[in-house]
């Protein structure tokens, strides 16, 4: 099903029971986050807050706050059958003769929908702010997070044109407000809007941007998608294949740039290679830690267009699951055929909410040969976005990716620490607050398939020594009796699958290398396969905290390592004494007067009883 805009969602939602109206003035300045970061935590709907304190604009949060939603979205019963409809796209054969020829045409039309419709007109121009009428601070902007610098567009689908070839690109970048007419523009050195902005420096140019807030539900999404580059395939592209429909867009009022004609609003301006950047943040980022300030190009807003009843959406990220966790499931179901294009022996794969996307991938394989998972997971880090990807972790085909809880119980029963583990390194996410370096860190591939016997030796080359190799393949759980003491631990548990977490007070360096040492040598670990030491912070008996922290707060070429049968996982805080020279950031924490006051709220808000 096709949306000829955002308002069109919104009225199938509330028809559906999936968008509730909150009349009561709210502020934008925590307490939106608040109230909407309870509610995709725990299924609830999307909000429409008809009042915004300080605004003439609603706003609505939570549009693809479920798994259930996000496909809505998108035009599918179900998030599975994206991967369904590229398989069938790309799966265009020759036929010979007439009559093959006409059984392609259905498959022709979905490729025919791809380029996008130029329209002279449209509702985002009905309204034009111009000059000294742009003022951003009259759009419900939210401020996020207690240490968020300011506050921040958190759902912009920002266009770009690339100086040379004229190639369009479109990305979600967050933007901080500066100014009634200027924001930060968080282009990071990957992204495509760095490039074309590169170009326009060499060219001795301004850049010209648009961004789009709004927008139907496909064109969000596809400002999010990882798309690969293939020449003449952009976001408008995709979100014409979702749609079923091309997709309309007109000429900027300022920009030579084409825009959705179906926007909510749009901000035109440009952002100048020449001019000093800036210093951006922190911002309260989807890792669920800050991103500490850095520098970025400026963006100035020549104008704004709109339309006459705009709706403003935004977006929250933070600690997982949030929003984007669905996003991220609709883009591994659309390019899982691609991917299986070129690694066929891919059944499936998953990138779960508590590694925040790149920091954990779980890939299952159909497994024929000794060493098929490294060339698998190899693999995978030269695709594309993939290429960020911090813990691969190689399934066999008969494991749910999708089911967390069965994939660690693989890896305790058929990684062994040391012979199945195996550290590299490569590109990393400059988000990535615990890498070696900015943009460049250390991964770590786990082999938790069937081992064949040429995988179950170590590192010789004679056949012969490798059948010696007496290291258990049947490893049985055990939790102990009693556990350690260790300074700094403030709490610790076993679990019967295999897994040791303790909760560590790090106060000096090398503490947490003195306790893997300690532990693995104590006879509490002789029923144990992994030790998990995690900050003060984190909850030892939630899983999904201790592995969203871990994941984070390694390098695993410096922080994973084998330590007598144990393998290590150092999640805990680095210090400087022990060579971590960057700043380690805060993990984001809501302000405790927000959330007694959304308590004390929230029967007036006209939202349901939280579940759960």
């Amino acid at each position: 099903m096709a949306f000829p805009d955002l308002q069109s969602f919104l009225r199938l939602l509330e028809a559906r029971g999936e968008l509730v109206r909150v009349r009561t003035p709210v502020s934008r300045d925590l307490e939106i986050t608040e109230i909407a970061d309870r509610l995709v935590k725990t299924g609830g709907p999307a909000v429409l807050f008809e009042q915004v304190i300080g605004s003439d604009f609603p706003l609505v949060i939570g549009l693809m706050g479920t798994r259930e939603r996000t496909a809505l979205a998108l035009g599918v019963s179900d998030l599975d059958d994206l991967a369904a409809r590229v398989r069938h796209l790309i799966d265009l054969k020759g036929a010979k003769g007439l009559g093959g020829l006409l059984g392609q045409l259905p498959k022709l039309r979905d490729a025919m929908n791809l380029p996008p419709r130029r329209v002279k007109t449209g509702p985002a121009q009905e309204v034009i702010w111009r000059g000294d009428e742009v003022d951003l601070s009259r759009l419900p902007i939210l401020k996020c997070w207690p240490q968020d610098g300011g506050p921040f567009v958190t759902l912009p689908l920002v266009i770009t044109k690339d100086p040379e070839t004229g190639e369009r690109n479109m990305g979600m970048y967050r933007m901080q407000v500066m100014g009634k007419n200027v924001t930060g523009m968080h282009w990071q050195r990957h992204k495509t809007g760095t490039k074309h902005l590169e170009k326009a420096k060499a060219l001795g140019q301004r850049l010209e941007v648009a961004v789009a807030i709004g927008g139907d539900p496909a064109l969000i999404y596809a400002a999010t998608a990882p798309l690969p580059p293939i020449p003449g395939l952009d976001e408008f592209a995709l979100a014409g294949y979702l749609r079923g429909q091309r997709y309309p867009v007109m000429k900027g009022v300022t920009v030579d740039l084409e825009v959705p004609a179906n926007a909510e609003f749009i901000l035109e301006g440009y952002v100048d290679p020449q001019e000093p950047w800036v210093m951006e943040g922190p911002f309260g980022d989807h890792t669920g830690f800050y991103t500490l300030p850095d520098l970025y190009p400026q963006f100035h807003v020549t104008a704004v267009t709109m339309r006459r009843q705009p709706i403003y959406p935004a977006t929250i990220v933070g600690r997982p699951p949030m929003e984007d966790a669905y996003l991220i499931e609709a883009s591994e179901r659309l390019f899982l055929p691609a991917a299986q294009l070129i690694l066929p022996e891919v059944v499936d794969y998953h990138m779960p909410p508590a590694g925040v996307a790149h920091n954990l991938v779980v890939v299952s394989i159909k497994k024929t040969y000794p060493g098929q998972a490294y060339k698998v997971a190899n693999g995978l880090f030269g695709l594309g976005q993939m290429m960020f990807a911090k813990v691969i972790v190689v399934v066999d085909e008969d494991v749910k990716v999708n089911d967390f809880a069965a994939v660690w119980r693989e890896v305790a029963q058929k990684a062994v620490p040391g012979r199945d583990t195996l550290p590299t390194r490569g590109p990393a996410d400059v988000l990535d607050h615990s890498s070696r370096g900015w943009g460049y860190g250390g991964k770590l591939i786990i082999d938790a398939t069937t081992k064949r016997p040429e995988e179950v030796g170590g590192a010789v080359s004679s056949r012969d020594e490798q059948a010696g190799d007496v290291t258990p393949e049947a490893f049985v759980p055990r939790v102990a009796a009693a556990l350690p003491t260790f300074e700094g631990v403030l709490a610790q548990t076993q679990t019967e699958d295999g897994y040791w977490t303790v909760a560590l007070n790090k106060t000096r360096p090398g503490q947490a290398q003195a306790l893997a040492q300690a532990f693995a040598a104590h006879p509490a670990a002789a029923g144990m396969r992994h030790l998990l030491i995690v900050d003060e912070e984190t909850e030892v008996h939630d899983p999904q905290d201790v592995w969203w922290t871990i994941l984070n707060n390694i390098d695993p070429e410096r922080d994973v390592w084998p330590e007598g049968g144990l393998l290590v996982w150092d999640g805990a805080r680095k210090l400087p004494e022990e060579g971590f020279v960057r700043e380690w950031p805060p993990k984001i924490v809501m302000d405790e007067a927000v959330v007694r006051r959304v308590d004390a709220l929230w029967h007036l808000y006209g939202l349901p009883p939280l579940k759960g």
